[in-house]
């Protein structure tokens, strides 16, 4: 499954449970996560999405590890998987 089709399939997903798949994007910060993900009860989510075999580059771990010093919610997803599991969790 390509990127942009998992992509496609959190953003329906997180619609069915109420909440919004914002795409992100920040010419002046690189690296920073696909989409932000807004839930009901202000829970909000930093996600990034990888087919299976994918990696983060050096510069969205490095914005990975700011979003989680800060005490935020920071999540890598690798294939439609993953995306079933973490939306079960939340």
């Amino acid at each position: 499954m390509l990127e942009k089709e998992i992509e496609s399939y959190l953003v329906a997903q997180v619609k069915v449970k109420g909440g919004r798949a914002y795409k992100f994007t920040s010419p002046a910060h690189r690296g920073v996560s696909d989409r932000i993900v807004l839930l009901p009860n202000g829970v909000v989510w930093f996600v990034e999405l990888k087919t299976e075999t994918g990696r983060l580059s050096p510069l969205q771990d490095a914005f990975r590890r700011e979003i989680n010093g800060m005490g935020g919610n920071y999540i890598c997803l690798y294939g439609k998987k993953d995306v079933e599991q973490w939306l079960r969790s939340i």
